[in-house]
């Protein structure tokens, strides 16, 4: 769990290689305010210089299992409600803020306010749609691989990467007829424009786009509704998952690798390469749950062309240095 230098490389509670020196102070319900030296890039959860991750994951996993979050003022950890509502979903668990000042907290991360909460566990919510970004030749395993996904979803928008066509109902085993539909538009070398067009077929609020080398488990996925409205009660407009590159079938030390993929269909996203949703009111209107993660299958021969293709779509943007990242196996 630590690297070189004799401390963690990984966040304790969502696993990015992200801690840095930090600044940040929370405030304690006892109105004593306390500086913490490290913090998480990727989560925002605080900790001491040394603490032991095991040990802190398991003091907030017991304080994550009752119906009422209150911290401990002397652990070597710390995190305000936005974190907390991320630290929560781990163990498939939301979170209401207890009065107005945690809500106010809660919709301005990172604030001093130590997290309190009120926690239940997550359950129901609105109807979200599935959408996959495919090409033509790949259309047949994305059909085979729906059938497990009938349980929480009942909306299916598959998207070709080939001349424009409108979509058309496709039979697939779990799905109610006209459930499944297929359409297609040129990619035209722009991800973002095509991710909106997808959007734009979802039937729901919500929709999770995933790509035809990418899988969710249907465990992960029965939980999406509850994400949702999650993030509806926050002012949140999209969620991010992790996701696992496996490169040959072997872990890349790229993990989390958060990918922004629920979201409202209203949300837009930016970028030929490397896109991302576009949010007004930026980062806050977002938060990483942690409940399950994306899988990503890709060859040794992909990971190797394809920062290179990415860089012709657009100058500047293809990240020939992620290509080494991948490559390397996943370590903590």
């Amino acid at each position: 769990m630590t690297h070189e230098s004799g401390h963690a490389r990984r966040c304790f509670l969502c696993a990015a290689a992200m801690l840095a020196p930090s600044a940040r102070r929370l405030i304690d319900p006892r109105g004593r305010a306390r500086a913490f030296p490290i913090a998480c890039g990727s989560c925002g959860v605080l900790t001491e210089r040394d603490a032991d991750p095991a040990r802190n994951w398991r003091d907030l996993a017991g304080r994550l299992a009752g119906p009422r979050f209150l911290p401990d003022p002397d652990a070597p950890y710390g995190l305000d409600l936005y974190t907390l509502r991320i630290a929560a979903t781990r163990l498939g668990r939301g979170l209401r803020p207890r009065g107005p000042e945690d809500r106010a907290a809660l919709l301005a991360p990172h604030a001093l306010r130590a997290a309190q909460a009120d926690l239940h566990d997550l359950a129901g919510g609105p109807p979200v749609s599935l959408g996959l970004l495919c090409r033509p030749a790949d259309l047949d395993a994305v059909l085979a691989g729906l059938p497990p996904h009938a349980g929480w979803t009942g909306d299916v928008a598959i998207l070709l990467d080939a001349a424009a066509a409108p979509p058309r109902a496709v039979p697939v085993a779990g799905f109610a007829a006209g459930a499944v539909r297929v359409a297609a538009r040129p990619l035209a070398g722009d991800f973002a424009a095509q991710r909106n067009a997808l959007q734009d077929l979802a039937r729901h609020a919500w929709m999770l786009q995933l790509d035809a080398d990418e899988t969710l488990a249907p465990a992960a996925g029965r939980l999406l509704s509850a994400l949702a409205a999650l993030a509806e009660d926050g002012d949140v407009v999209s969620v991010g998952l992790p996701r696992r590159n496996r490169v040959d079938g072997i872990l890349s030390d790229v993990y989390p690798d958060v990918q922004y993929r629920l979201n409202r269909t209203g949300v837009r996203y930016a970028g030929r390469v490397h896109e991302r949703p576009a949010l007004d009111g930026g980062w806050r209107r977002s938060f990483i749950a942690l409940h399950g993660a994306i899988e990503h299958a890709l060859s040794l021969a992909h990971v190797r062309a394809r920062s290179r293709t990415y860089e012709a779509l657009d100058p500047g943007r293809g990240r020939p240095g992620e290509e080494e990242a991948l490559l390397r196996p996943y370590r903590d």
